[in-house]
C-alpha cells in the first residue's frame, strides 16, 4: 500500500523544513530552552526528559501513516528553531497542521507566516486535501490570533476535549482552511510574506 504522507522536504526563503529524525534531539532541545518553551502549561513542547518520547511519538506516527513530522531549519543560520507536522491524517482528504512551536527569538519574525504557506501549499496542490484543520488550546491567545491571521475560519470549540496530566480538561479551539478558500488564503499570505513595508 502507498503511503499519503511521503517523507518530503520543503522549502520557502527563510525555512527548510526537513524530516523528523532521532538525530535532531538536541537540536530540539537546543531551540526550545530559548524562551524556555516547555513551561507553557497549555502546550506540550520537548525538554531534555521528553524530548526522546516526542520524537518517538512522531516516529510511530509517521510509520502509521497518520503524520508527517518536520524539523524547521532557519535558513539564516542553517539552525533548527522548531518543529511542524502534519497530523490526524486519518483519510487522503483531510488533515491537521499542528504540534507547531518555534524558539523564541524567532516568533513575530514572518517563519510561522511562511511556515504555514508551504505547508498549505502542499497539503492543497499537492496532497489535494479538502480542508486544512488547526487546533489549540482555548488558553494560548497567541496560537488562536496567529491561526486566525492565516486566513482560517473557527469550526468550533471542543468543550472538555482532552484529560490533561495534572487532571484537569482542556477545551480545544477547531480552526480550518477549505479547498475552496485556498486560493483567496493563498494570495493574502502571499501578500503578509511580500508585503512591501
Amino acid at each position: 500500500m502507498n503511503k499519503w504522507l511521503k517523507d518530503i522536504y520543503l522549502e520557502g526563503k527563510l525555512v527548510k523544513l526537513i524530516p523528523l529524525s532521532k538525530q535532531h534531539r538536541s537540536e530540539l532541545v537546543d531551540a526550545a530552552s530559548d524562551g524556555e518553551l516547555w513551561n507553557l502549561w497549555y502546550t506540550s513542547i520537548p525538554n531534555n526528559k521528553s524530548v526522546d518520547d516526542y520524537i518517538n511519538f512522531a516516529l510511530t506516527e509517521n510509520i502509521a501513516d497518520r503524520a508527517h513530522a518536520f524539523a524547521i531549519i532557519n535558513k539564516s543560520t542553517n539552525k533548527i528553531i522548531g518543529s511542524t507536522r502534519f497530523c490526524s491524517a486519518i483519510n487522503n482528504n483531510r488533515l491537521e497542521i499542528g504540534y507547531t512551536w518555534y524558539a523564541k527569538s524567532t516568533q513575530r519574525t514572518g517563519i510561522n507566516t511562511e511556515c504555514k504557506f508551504i505547508l498549505l501549499q502542499h497539503a492543497f496542490e499537492s496532497l489535494n486535501c479538502i480542508a486544512v484543520e488547526f487546533r489549540t488550546n482555548w488558553h494560548n491567545i497567541g496560537s488562536r490570533a496567529a491561526i486566525a491571521r492565516l486566513g482560517a475560519k473557527q469550526d468550533g470549540i471542543l468543550r472538555n476535549h482532552l484529560l490533561d496530566d495534572d487532571g484537569t480538561y482542556r477545551d480545544t479551539v477547531v480552526f480550518s482552511i477549505t479547498k475552496e478558500e485556498w486560493p483567496t488564503v493563498k494570495k493574502s499570505l502571499i501578500f503578509k510574506i511580500h508585503k512591501p513595508y
